[in-house]
């Protein structure tokens, strides 16, 4: 099967007049940041926010994503098997991140080619996968936006434990605590997630998408 072509398949109906019948223009809001740093949140005042004024967006979250696309190994197993599990599973490892982001961007990108507002809340702490989604995009459809809060706030919030955790040994490789997250260097957007309030910080990326001419 490897020396099988694929080729991509134009569709009947272009991108433009799906953002017609849509009112916005199709783009990926990729939200980054530490956990607890207040992302998925965001992304779902936003979402809201959007669907209030009639415009097509949908929230891309990491913990959904791994429930179903990016299943964790152990998950997998008991649907479909190990050898299954082996093949298709993903963990936290520096790989399995990479291939998470790959994963989600591509999906990503088939949204925003239908012409919707893909959401997406993702700590996606390595630059290289953040910069290899965007330059996946055509200029300008790729809005990453940084929450920027302090740790200490985030550790505060910690409403999963995995700080507590992570700070006992009892989790590795936890992103801000024994493996690195490297800040974004040329964001759209970035968000004080220590300050403000997830309202405010909603209406702020409301009004970036209204100056852009995304919505």
């Amino acid at each position: 099967m490897s020396n099988v072509e694929v080729h991509w398949h134009d569709h009947a109906v272009s991108r433009a007049e799906r953002e017609t019948l849509n009112g916005n223009k199709g783009c990926v809001v990729w939200f980054t940041g530490l956990s607890a740093c207040g992302k998925s949140t965001i992304a779902n005042m936003l979402d809201h926010k959007l669907h209030k004024l009639g415009k097509h967006s949908y929230v891309l979250d990491g913990d959904n994503v791994r429930h179903g696309l990016n299943a964790g190994g152990a998950m997998l197993k008991d649907a479909h098997g190990e050898d299954f599990a082996k093949r298709f599973g993903l963990g936290f490892s520096a790989q399995d991140r990479e291939e998470n982001i790959r994963r989600i961007g591509a999906v990503a990108k088939l949204f925003s080619e239908a012409g919707l507002i893909a959401i997406t809340a993702f700590i996606s702490p390595y630059r290289i996968d953040r910069d290899l989604v965007r330059k996946s995009l055509p200029a300008g459809d790729f809005i990453e936006i940084f929450v920027d809060t302090p740790i200490e706030i985030c550790e505060k919030r910690d409403p999963k434990g995995l700080y507590k955790k992570a700070r006992a040994g009892e989790l590795k490789g936890f992103t801000g605590i024994d493996d690195p997250y490297e800040t974004p260097q040329n964001a759209e957007l970035v968000l004080d997630g220590g300050k403000k309030t997830v309202e405010v910080l909603a209406d702020e990326v409301l009004a970036y998408l209204q100056a852009n001419g995304k919505i």
